[in-house]
Parts: structure tokens; C-alpha cells; sequence
């Protein structure tokens, strides 16, 4: 009897490998997943950079705005750049089911693109100008902006462009052209200036995939929607506590915010790099934007592999101690019948 209790209990610590191995072997398969190719491609000598990268502006009707920036060619040799305005906006892509940055689309939040003018070389203002920037040197570029008799309620958002003409080849053959942009929040002084915000589909998750890769790491996204007619910064605060485990994380307070255009509904998240690999965890996720706080809380299970070992061990002991007692009751009733 005992040489059967002995082959049970091996038998039953063999089976609670056996799939504790087939879970490790499908963590594994999940983490292994293809790589893609890290190769960089040498682009020339082309570096441009503009300051500043925004600027805030209040609006009256009828009213004349003038303004400068900072062009600096970065690379090794002369060139040549146009400037321009363009509409600053979202477009909805069915494809992707995310608001996508366009600088096409016209509304009423964009009507200051029109508005814009630059000066140039000769002194004259105009929609487009170009100018040459000669190698390690730094342009300032005057701009204006011409408000016309009556101007809408709330924002309004523009990019300025400076789009370099002359492409550098490389010595991959890679013509490289550059087209960074300074991007125009304005404020209307005039009508009611109404902020408002929708956020929806918070998700607490213990992966987060980018590009085909996926990383075994708290992640947290919400959908935040602008429903006024002005811009406002929405930013989400991820807290990790453990109960089991180890370690813990808090989204940083210098983490930047993200601004949100009118019509525009765009994700915020945040992610703790390097979480542990193993644990029991409380985790908290709150997104505040435009006066508005929603908050879910999530009990997170991390790697349960190892609970799944001791669970079956114990249940293993368990059992064979309950097939020694009975055993053992059933011997001293035999010998108290006897």
C-alpha cells in the first residue's frame, strides 16, 4: 500500500509540472514573438530645427499680431526652405479607429492658417515665402497675424512649416527633405469660450503591443474627447501598489500632459517600463482632463505560475496525508473487529 501511496504522490507532482511546464512554454511563446528589424537608415547630412515649437496668442477681431521665430540650419552645407501655414487639426481614420493629425482639413478652429503671413527677403509680406540658411547658422523669421472684422468663439490652431527645398543625398542614395513646424494655439478673447471633455474606455492591461512586439508591462489608456470649443491638457496617473511582490510605481509628476484640439479625441496612457515579472498588485488608474477625473481600480495577477507549483504541491500533500489516514483508521478497525 505504501509503494502505491509513494508511486500516487509521484505521479500526481508529475502531472502538476507537466502543466506547470505548459504554462512557462506559453508565457515564453507570447514573449518570443518575431523581432522586428532594428536596422537605421543614414539619412544625410539635412538637420533643420525651428524655435520655439508653439506659441500661445490671444485673439480680437480686427487686430494685427506680429511675432517672431528661429530657424536653425543644423547640417553641414547651405540650403534653402519655404515657409507656410497649414490648418492644425484631427481627422477620424475608420481604418485605425483614431484621430489621425492632419493639416488639410479646414473648420472653424483652423481659420487662422488664413490669417498668417511672413515677411521676406525684400521686406514684403506674403502667404509663402523662402529663404537661404547658410550652413551652423540660425534665421529669424518674422510672421504676422491679420485678424479679420469678426472672429468665432474659442480656438483657433494653426502649423507654420519650414520646409527645406534643397534635399541632401546620402550616401545611400536617400534624397532627405525636413519640414518641422511651430504650431499656433490661439485664443479668441471674443464670445463664450466653452470647455468641455468626454472620457471614455479607461483599461487597465499586464501587456501593452507596439508595431508586432509585445511587452510584458502594466499599461493604462483612456479615450479623452474634446467637446468645446478650446484646447485644453489631459494627462492620466497610473499607481501600481503590491501586495504580493515586489516593488511599486507612480506616474512621475514631470511626465508631460497632451493637449486637445476641438473635434479631436486622442489616447492617454502610460506604462511602468521593467515591471516585475511576478506578484499580486493593486492598480489604480486616474485621467483628469478639462475639470473632469474618472478612476478605475484592477486586481492584477502577474506570472501565476509559480502559485499554480505550490497549489498543486500542497494539494499533493494534502491528499496523500488523507489516503494515509484513511488507511490508517481502516488498519485499527480491522484490529479492534479482530
Amino acid at each position: 500500500m505504501k509503494g502505491k501511496i509513494f508511486r500516487l504522490f509521484i505521479l500526481t507532482i508529475a502531472m502538476g509540472l507537466g502543466v506547470s511546464f505548459c504554462f512557462a512554454g506559453t508565457i515564453y511563446a507570447e514573449e518570443g514573438e518575431s523581432e522586428e528589424d532594428g536596422t537605421a537608415v543614414d539619412e544625410g547630412g539635412t538637420s533643420i530645427s525651428l524655435s520655439p515649437v508653439s506659441n500661445v496668442m490671444s485673439l480680437s477681431s480686427d487686430s494685427r499680431y506680429d511675432d517672431t521665430f528661429e530657424v536653425r540650419n543644423d547640417g553641414k552645407s547651405d540650403m534653402r526652405i519655404e515657409v507656410y501655414a497649414a490648418p492644425y487639426s484631427y481627422i477620424y481614420s475608420e481604418e485605425e479607429d483614431a484621430y489621425k493629425l492632419g493639416f488639410s482639413n479646414e473648420n472653424k478652429f483652423t481659420q487662422i492658417a488664413r490669417w498668417i503671413s511672413f515677411k521676406d527677403t525684400e521686406g514684403n509680406w506674403s502667404k509663402k515665402a523662402t529663404y537661404q540658411i547658410a550652413a551652423g547658422k540660425t534665421l529669424p523669421i518674422d510672421y504676422r497675424v491679420i485678424t479679420p472684422n469678426n472672429i468665432p468663439a474659442g480656438g483657433q490652431y494653426a502649423v507654420i512649416f519650414a520646409h527645406t527645398l534643397t534635399s541632401t543625398d546620402s550616401i545611400n542614395g536617400i534624397r532627405t527633405e525636413a519640414s518641422p513646424g511651430l504650431v499656433l494655439y490661439g485664443r479668441s478673447t471674443e464670445g463664450e469660450s466653452v470647455i468641455s471633455a468626454e472620457i471614455s474606455d479607461l483599461k487597465i492591461e499586464q501587456s501593452v503591443t507596439e508595431n508586432g512586439n509585445t511587452r510584458n508591462n502594466f499599461f493604462a489608456s483612456a479615450k479623452v474627447k474634446n467637446t468645446g470649443n478650446v484646447d485644453f491638457s489631459a494627462s492620466g496617473k497610473l499607481k501600481v501598489d503590491a501586495i504580493l511582490g515586489g516593488g511599486s510605481y507612480e506616474t512621475p509628476s514631470e511626465r508631460g500632459r497632451i493637449s486637445i484640439i476641438p473635434e479631436a479625441e486622442l489616447v492617454v496612457s502610460d506604462e511602468w517600463e521593467n515591471s516585475p515579472g511576478f506578484g499580486l498588485y493593486k492598480v489604480t488608474w486616474t485621467v483628469t482632463a478639462a475639470g473632469e477625473t474618472e478612476t478605475i481600480e484592477k486586481m492584477v495577477f502577474v506570472n501565476p505560475l509559480i502559485f499554480i507549483i505550490i497549489i498543486i504541491i500542497l494539494l499533493t500533500i494534502i491528499t496523500v496525508c488523507i489516503i494515509i489516514g484513511v488507511r490508517k483508521r481502516k488498519e485499527r478497525r480491522s484490529r479492534l473487529a479482530v
